[in-house]
């Protein structure tokens, strides 16, 4: 009977000390979960605060040089850009509850998509009349440049851990 006590004492320490891992694990993702939403809504304010003011310099710009249909693709392309950027931002959010390898697969390949994407916009569009090209591609430029630093301003200014340890999962490893 002794050792019977001890195999059931020893499967529940070990239940219990599953159920503390797990526990750490779950902490471990929450916190991971929260710094990214942080992070994709710092992305969000630095690039609107960043973007807009340049890409309504570069809308004016064109359209006092081009005319009509520099208005027409600056505007086109910044659009394209803004695009472009809110995608990241949804990526993140959606990736945020899965693991960091994850996060960084689908930032990684969604960047990828999203340039590949563009280029071909830009290659579908190259006969098309009515807007100018040279303006669809710098406001296209300058939205794309402008979230990009926006996106590196934010990930210094904003408190994001870039490695989670969580405080149970000290206690568990310690014992």
């Amino acid at each position: 009977m002794v050792d019977g006590d001890v195999a059931a004492g020893t499967a529940a320490r070990d239940s219990v000390e599953d159920a503390a891992h797990e526990a750490a694990q779950a902490e471990a993702r929450a916190a991971h979960a929260k710094s990214v939403y942080a992070l994709a809504d710092a992305m969000l304010r630095w690039g609107l605060r960043l973007a807009t003011p340049l890409v309504l310099v570069t809308i004016g710009v064109a359209t006092l040089s081009a005319g009509q249909s520099g208005l027409v693709g600056a505007a086109f392309g910044a659009t394209l850009g803004f695009g472009s950027s809110l995608v990241t931002i949804t990526m993140m959010r959606i990736a945020a509850t899965r693991p960091p390898s994850t996060l960084m697969t689908l930032a990684l390949g969604g960047y990828a998509l999203k340039m590949s994407a563009l280029l071909l916009v830009m290659f579908l569009l190259r006969d098309v009349e009515g807007f100018s090209r040279p303006a669809l591609a710098f406001g296209m430029l300058v939205t794309v440049v402008a979230w990009a630093a926006a996106e590196v301003v934010a990930f210094r200014t904003t408190r994001t851990p870039t490695l989670v340890v969580p405080r149970s999962a000290e206690r568990v490893t310690d014992e």
